[in-house]
Order: C-alpha cells, then sequence, then structure tokens
C-alpha cells in the first residue's frame, strides 16, 4: 500500500546538508524516506525469503540506565505514540499506510499475517481448497463478534464484499485486492447486481469462487479490502458511520478528534489469543516534537530522524539500549508519469533517472539510514533478487538522452509534487530539483498538497494530475506480485504512473498461475527488469526502520509490513 513520504528525516540537518552539498557536483536529495507510523519490534522475527529481521542492540557492559521517566503511563495502562491523520477509517477505501495503521486494528477478516507474516485463521477458524484451486470454503468461528456483541455471520462476509464492489462507493481498491473472485469486476462495472462467486452456504460456512487458481489470493484477503463491516452500522451511520464504527477487531474507536488525536480501546470480547492487555492506545496527531515528548516521558515509542539518530546510536547514550533498528518490505519511488509530456518519452525519464545520484544521496543526506534501492522488490520479499550493478548515475548520458528525446530543446515546465502543508518545500526535494537542475539544464518546480488529496488524485491514473512525484510502497503480503503486477500492470489503479507494457502483463498472468515457485519468481525477475529498462519510477531507497521504545513496553511487534500487533503488547507496571 502506499506510504507517504515523511521530511522529518531532514529536520535539524538541512544547514549541514547545504554546506556538504555545496561544491559536489550534481548532488542532491528527495525527501523520500518513509516513516510511516508503525513502531517498530524489539525481538527477533523471520522475514519471508529467509532474512531476519534484527533485534535491538544488546545492552552494553557498565552503560548507563537508560534515561527514562517513571511509567506512570504504564500504571494508567495508557501506551502513547505518534500518528497520522488518515484519508479514512473505512476498509473497503484504505489504500494507504496511514490509514491501515488504525483500520487493522478495529476491524477484521476472514484471514489475517500473523507474526511471522505467514496467512494465518482470524474470523474463518479454517477452510478447504478445492483440487482445482478456484474454490475456496471458509469456517467461520461461533464466537467472532462485532464490538457491540452482534455474532460475525457468513451473510456478514457477503454483504461486506458486495458493498465493496457497488461502484457507487468508487473503492480504488476493490478490484485490485478483490477482482480475482468471480462477479466482482462484473459489479464493479455495473453488468451484475451480485458478486457471484461469493456462496452463503450457511451462517458460519462462506464459499468464494476465483477466476483462476492463483498462489497469493489467501495474502489478498488480509487487505482491509477484504474486511467485514456490520451492515446496520454502515447504513445507519450514513456517510459519517465510521465516526462510531461497530468493528470486529482487538480494539475499539474510542475517540477521534482531527488534528489531534485518535484514541482506541481494548475489546475485551475479542476472539484470537492473546487477547488485548494494554486498556487505551493514544496516537497523538499534533503537539510539537515527538523526541522531547518521548524523553518527557510523555510518549512510549517514537521513530527517530537524522537528527537525533548520531546520539541515538551512540553506544554511551542513555537511549541506545531503547534504540530498535530493522528493515521494512517498502521501496521509495521517484515516480513519472507516462500519461503526461514530457515523461510520455522513454529517453526523458531515464535522463531523469541518471540525474539522479542515488549513491550520494543516502551516503550525504540521509546518512546512510537507508541503503539504495536499485531494484524494485525490496530485501527480504520472496523473489528478490540483489542487483550486481552500482546504482546508475551519469550526467553525461543524461544531457545525451534528453537531446535526443522529442522534447529536445522544447521541454515544458515540469512540476515536481510532494506532500506537505503547503510551508517550507521539503529540503530533500529542493536539492534534488537543484540536482536535475545541475545536470540536464531542468528548471523544475515544486507544489506541496495534503496526503488525503494526493493519494485520492494517484487512485485514478488515467485522471493522476502529477507529472512527477515522490512516493513510497509498503508491501502488503510478502509475494512479488503485490509489487509487480499492483504497480506496473496496465489498468490497475495502483499504477500511479500509467506504465502499460503488454509483454510485461503477459508474463505477469503467467507468473500468476505457475505452481512452482522457482519458475514463478524467475518470471517476476523478467517483468522487474523489463519495468527497469523502461523507466516509468526510479527505486530511489529501501527503508530501514529507528525507533526508541521504552523498556517497561513489553512484547512490541515492528513487523516489516503492516498487521494487527497492538493486542501483543503489554506495559509493565
Amino acid at each position: 500500500m502506499a506510504e507517504k513520504s515523511d521530511n522529518r528525516w531532514l529536520i535539524g540537518v538541512v544547514v549541514i546538508l547545504v554546506v556538504a552539498l555545496v561544491g559536489a557536483v550534481c548532488v542532491g536529495a528527495g525527501a523520500l524516506l518513509f516513516l510511516s507510523q508503525q513502531p517498530t519490534t524489539a525481538q527477533t522475527s523471520p522475514v519471508p525469503g529467509g532474512v531476519s529481521t534484527p533485534g535491538s542492540s544488546a545492552p552494553k557492559p557498565g552503560a548507563p540506565p537508560a534515561a527514562t521517566r517513571a511509567p506512570s503511563s504504564a500504571a494508567r495502562n495508557v501506551l502513547r505514540l505518534p500518528g497520522e491523520e488518515p484519508p479514512t477509517l473505512d476498509p473497503a477505501l484504505t489504500g494507504d499506510a496511514s490509514s491501515a495503521e488504525y483500520v487493522v486494528e478495529i476491524f477484521s477478516g476472514l484471514v489475517m499475517l500473523d507474526k511471522n507474516l505467514k496467512v494465518a485463521p482470524d474470523i474463518a477458524e479454517g477452510w478447504k481448497v478445492s483440487e482445482d484451486g478456484k474454490t475456496y470454503t471458509f469456517t467461520l468461528r461461533k464466537d467472532a463478534r462485532f464490538h457491540d456483541g452482534r455474532p460475525v455471520t457468513a451473510q456478514d462476509f457477503k454483504y461486506s464484499i458486495e458493498r465493496t464492489a457497488n461502484p457507487a462507493l468508487a473503492s480504488h481498491t476493490a478490484e485490485t485486492y478483490l477482482g480475482d473472485i468471480v462477479g466482482v469486476k462484473e459489479k464493479l462495472n455495473r453488468k451484475a447486481q451480485a458478486v457471484d462467486g461469493v456462496k452463503v452456504i450457511d451462517d458460519y460456512t462462506v464459499e468464494i469462487k476465483i477466476d483462476a487458481p492463483k498462489a497469493y489470493f489467501l495474502a489478498k484477503l488480509t487487505f482491509p479490502t477484504a474486511y467485514i463491516v456490520d451492515k446496520n452500522n454502515v447504513e445507519r451511520g450514513g456517510r459519517t458511520w465510521t465516526d462510531k464504527p461497530n468493528g470486529t477487531g482487538p480494539y475499539k474507536l474510542q475517540e477521534y478528534v482531527r488534528g489531534q488525536r485518535i484514541i482506541l480501546a481494548k475489546n475485551d470480547n475479542f476472539y484470537l489469543d492473546p487477547k488485548p492487555t494494554v486498556a487505551t492506545v493514544e496516537y497523538i496527531l499534533a503537539g510539537g516534537s515527538a523526541m522531547t515528548m518521548y524523553e518527557n516521558g510523555d510518549m512510549e515509542v517514537v521513530p527517530v530522524g537524522l537528527s537525533d539518530i548520531e546520539r541515538v546510536s551512540d553506544p554511551a547514550s542513555p537511549l541506545n539500549k531503547e534504540l530498535y533498528t530493522g528493515p521494512r518490505l517498502s521501496t521509495g519511488f521517484v515516480v513519472f508519469n507516462t500519461r503526461k509530456p514530457p515523461f510520455d518519452d522513454p529517453k526523458v525519464r531515464q535522463a531523469f533517472a541518471l540525474a539522479i545520484d542515488r549513491q550520494k544521496l543516502v551516503d550525504v543526506v540521509y546518512r546512510k539510514m537507508p541503503s539504495v534501492a536499485t531494484t524494485i522488490l525490496p530485501p527480504g520479499m520472496p523473489g528478490y533478487k540483489e542487483s550486481d550493478a552500482k546504482p546508475a548515475f551519469d550526467a553525461a548520458k543524461a544531457k545525451q538522452l534528453l537531446a535526443e528525446s522529442k522534447y529536445a530543446g522544447k521541454l515544458p515546465e515540469v512540476t515536481w509534487t510532494t506532500t506537505g502543508g503547503g510551508g517550507t518545500t521539503p529540503q530533500g526535494i529542493q536539492a534534488m530539483a537543484a540536482m536535475l537542475k545541475e545536470n540536464l539544464g531542468v528548471n523544475v518546480s515544486i507544489q506541496q498538497t495534503d496526503w488525503a488529496t494526493f493519494i485520492g488524485q494517484l487512485n485514478d491514473p488515467a485522471k493522476n494530475p502529477y507529472q512527477i512525484f515522490d512516493i513510497g510502497w509498503i508491501a502488503d503480503y510478502a509475494d512479488p506480485e503485490n509489487f509487480l503486477s499492483i504497480l506496473f500492470r496496465s489498468g490497475s489503479t495502483q499504477n500511479w504512473a500509467a506504465y502499460s507494457n503488454p509483454e510485461v502483463d503477459k508474463i505477469l498472468d503467467q507468473a500468476g498461475s505457475e505452481k512452482d515457485l522457482t519458475k514463478r519468481f524467475a518470471l517476476y525477475q523478467q517483468v522487474e527488469q523489463m519495468i527497469l529498462a523502461d523507466n516509468p519510477v526510479l527505486p530511489l531507497t529501501f527503508e530501514r526502520e529507528y525507533w526508541l521504545t521504552k523498556p517497561y513496553v513489553k512484547d512490541m511487534l515492528y513487523p516489516p509490513l503492516i498487521i494487527p500487533r497492538l493486542r501483543y503488547v503489554s506495559l509493565a507496571k
């Protein structure tokens, strides 16, 4: 799902970086290191593809005690952490990390991703798959209930899927995540009133038929688009039903004050073990420096930015013992809209890509906190193949390609769109614009827009007004299809670059139905190279997480993608 660019990484280092970049030819950076609001784990947890998530650093002998105030919050059983304003709390409309952080705790579906990122039972206690791989029969738990106590039934699931597929709802994720189900596309295209592929057998049995056997189908059902909602809640609540959602998840929405806070309260009747133990989780949406609040004892977990990474990484720092570092299954991109001049010309896209020195960007601007991305799939993702090539940077070649393009000498105005409140333009984006000016002689103007507007525009590639922009993608499930098919298949609503290559589509279809994993991953690797050669995007960074966690917070999970995790956490009094 989409991740918001977060320019907090640059706070406090702008002057240093500007000085460092002066005299360094062609150096610039986009502020594209994504800190979505998922505090990350102090435990070692398996990551797909055989990579392990590093745990937090072991305490050093003789190290001073951590600078942590008395756990008054623990005594009150309250967990406080920074949050983002969500564009939506409706599961059917969720397609971004900021929204999903809350939605996965308030709602749930038939299946989920467990702590090891494996598909596991949720509201469905089990399922059977037909021999041809196209029919799934789910048996629901009889103890699964909505927050108001009403039992969850198969009818609720059918209602939820058909609501999501209703074209009037205009869900941009419905076809992407549910389109394999027979009848979903027909309903979305107003050719059917119901979704024939979802059949209620009895109150606790539901059957789902898909159009072809697909290795990743169950994983798609872990996405919020497939979550169950309460018909009465939705229809009686009208447009504001999500202000008081009657979900099924481990936490209830207790309070939402826009621009200030989101408070979740534990669901004492949750049907899975372990059940939530933290009484209240408060996401603070505004209120000053999160790091200052952490050091003052007003937050339990916070991200670490560039301005603080050196001091908290110092073994002599009291905060060092509270530092967690680890990867995320996410890639940051610069995206070229292939429908918008001048990026409809492949040579222009390649020229812009070659004009960006990604290695210097990471070394100088990001202080090596992330790593350079030279592939679309991030490390740890099944099917990932490390590239032997160094990040391509060739200013002379970039100028040559621009001169060979159909826009040589008549390049239209270029506007870079990034998220922000309309105040000071992010310094990283300014630096990248300066680099393009230096290397290509191109003047790039910069415009900011709020996250909700930005992601809403991107989810309609045919009408996407942006020429060039920065954004990240974090895995929804551990399968290469989640990156390569969703982001680059012709017609996908998450195909931000409006990229279209019939040969790529053909191989993606082959890979989706291939049962042999080795052959399947080889097909995805072939597709990845084809996409990279066409340059609809420039992979920029592979993100890493840097978080501080108070020592009285126990079992805080920091998965490399978004999963329900709050029910595992406890606070030591």
